[in-house]
């Protein structure tokens, strides 16, 4: 993959892509070190739309049952552990079952969901709803930059290390794009930096000599610096903590890799991950099939994650987003299309847990977004933007949400304030 010169300072970062860090790799790798108890966030995007009614299945509305003959989640029975039955929540809401390792985090606090939650932009439109929802302006094509990323620009860190805000991918989300520096890291195992086309091997050595800005050329100095001592770390002697097990998929090892560098101390505050293959028009499946094996690593990551990290937790919140949800009906295909409304995970140790935050518009016919999906009745900006007020402490709202009226009064309060 090759990054060119106008990503590079579009992105306002240098895009790493592998290394090589331990938690070994303390305060002497970077040159600042990082505040304790310092307030964290890690973002997960699942790529292609969520089925998110039969991930927090509503099995105490009869029409769930009716809409979805052959893949709605059979509702709790009074026998305890039935594997096909959704995991009762609330005595209205469930979990699929292949998130059973969520359940404990949900009963003991840890462990909020929000449902009938999503962007009010009515497009179905994959690329566009994404970057809507990334941008944080919906239906606003012309935003350049992130959310996230101006979270961090209204935050500003004179003494940032170069890992402040990383996404752990093969290129830099939307989300994180802007003028705050930012870094893509696909793999912590291997090392390898790419320039531009038109550089040699040593692509950031290149382009570091061939930058212009002061502030960037600062920002590729530091960076080096940290990447050049990250190099002579073991990359094989992590273990997790407290018994935890990450699935063995690249969404578990993204996990495992934010675990790593949160406990390193390299000054990492917001981690960014995404998971394709949600998008199942065909075949979705209900308690099991492909649907069912992707909330499994789902489950197993976010729960691996939570006990790797222990008492750190207290300081950090996890939250779970997708561009759409599905259609109400599923289709002739064993699947279900695009649809409106979703669900979202928001895990940690300031969470309000054990929740199901709903304003539950309803599945008859009449209650239906256009006769045919969720309807959305809460905007996903209002759960976002409660995260960066509370926990990341930052008020300026206006400016990370811009056209968005996030008032604090309407907040679901999903964290301890």
């Amino acid at each position: 993959m090759n990054i060119s010169r106008r990503y590079f300072l579009k992105s306002g970062g240098i895009a790493m892509v592998g290394m090589a860090a331990m938690p070994a790799f303390l305060q002497r790798a970077v040159a600042t070190a990082a505040t304790p108890g310092k307030k964290k966030m890690v973002v997960l995007f699942q790529r292609g739309a969520v089925d998110g009614l039969n991930v927090v299945v509503p099995f105490a509305e009869p029409e769930y049952y009716r809409l979805r003959p052959t893949i709605a989640i059979p509702q709790p029975t009074a026998a305890s552990g039935a594997p096909d039955a959704a995991i009762d929540l609330d005595g209205f809401f469930g979990l699929h079952p292949s998130l059973q390792p969520l359940q404990p985090l949900f009963h003991s606090g840890q462990l909020a969901v929000v449902q009938a939650v999503g962007s009010p932009d009515p497009t179905r439109s994959h690329f566009d709803a994404q970057d809507f929802m990334e941008s944080g302006t919906p239906g606003v094509k012309s935003t350049e930059d992130g959310w996230l990323n101006r979270a961090m620009q209204s935050m500003p860190e004179p003494d940032a290390t170069p890992f402040r805000s990383v996404a752990f991918g093969p290129y830099l989300p939307l989300t994180l794009q802007g003028s705050a520096p930012a870094v893509a890291i696909p793999d912590l195992k291997q090392f390898k930096m790419y320039g531009p086309p038109q550089t040699t091997e040593s692509g950031f050595e290149a382009m570091y000599a061939q930058a212009v800005d002061a502030e960037l050329r600062g920002v590729g100095h530091e960076t080096f610096e940290a990447v050049d001592m990250l190099k002579k770390i073991d990359p094989d002697s992590y273990q997790p903590e407290n018994g935890a097990t990450y699935p063995a998929s690249r969404f578990g090892r993204s996990l495992q890799e934010i675990a790593e560098l949160f406990k390193a101390d390299v000054g990492l505050e917001v981690a960014f991950l995404d998971s394709g293959g949600w998008d199942h028009h065909v075949a979705e499946g209900g308690a099991e099939g492909r649907l069912a094996n992707l909330l499994r690593d789902l489950g197993q990551g976010m729960a691996a994650f939570h006990q790797d990290m222990g008492d750190k937790m207290d300081d950090i919140v996890f939250v779970s987003m997708s561009e759409f949800g599905r259609t109400a009906h599923e289709n002739g295909s064993g699947g279900t299309d695009h649809g409106h409304a979703n669900c979202m995970f928001v895990m940690g140790g300031a969470v309000k847990g054990g929740k199901v935050y709903a304003r539950w518009p309803g599945m008859s016919e009449e209650q239906l977004y256009q006769n045919r999906d969720l309807a959305v009745t809460t905007d996903f900006r209002s759960v976002l933007g409660e995260i960066v007020t509370k926990h990341l402490g930052n008020d300026g709202l206006s400016s990370v949400f811009p056209g968005f009226e996030n008032d604090p009064r309407k907040f679901l309060n999903i964290l301890e304030s």
